[in-house]
């Protein structure tokens, strides 16, 4: 979904509140989620292919989701021309606490299915339970992605610099 599409989403209520529309919050979420598991995947690949153990590889791969996260919104700000500085502070604004969500709960799904920590990159556990991991973060994420743009917050201070 194209950032400028989104504010055809977005109503607004004679409070100044928004009313934001689920596919705008599920474009959020899916522009989150996909430099999530880029990072996540890439964390957990790189740590099971070194035989690291199960926290270091959790870990690496949690800074490495809000690395590509991260990134995918620098990348979109920066192409509007923004100084790089201003750039990263909306980043961090926009997608913290999303981020947050979505790591929270794919590391959560992924430590309590059982043998999924244990699973190797050959195994068809490993795949299925991270697929399934960052499914569950997407439809958890989404509603706290629709209230933080309703509030001018999250994404939404992203499409100040797309118009």
């Amino acid at each position: 979904m194209q950032h400028e599409t989104h504010t055809e989403h977005a109503h607004h209520t004679p409070e100044g509140r928004g009313r934001v529309s689920w596919a705008m919050a599920a474009g959020a979420t899916l522009h989150c989620l996909t430099g999530c598991a880029i990072g996540e995947v890439l964390g957990m690949v790189i740590g099971t292919a070194l035989g690291w153990g199960n926290v270091p590889t959790t870990v690496l791969a949690i800074i490495l989701a809000f690395f590509f996260g991260y990134s995918l919104t620098l990348r979109g700000v920066l192409r509007a021309g923004v100084d790089f500085r201003t750039a990263v502070r909306v980043a961090l604004a926009a997608d913290t606490l999303s981020i947050a969500v979505m790591e929270l709960i794919d590391n959560g799904v992924i430590v309590l299915w059982p043998g999924a920590m244990d699973a190797q990159l050959a195994d068809a556990l490993f795949w299925g339970a991270l697929a399934i991991s960052l499914v569950v973060a997407f439809v958890v994420t989404t509603p706290v992605n629709r209230w933080m743009i309703g509030r001018g917050k999250g994404h939404a201070v992203v499409h100040r610099y797309h118009h």
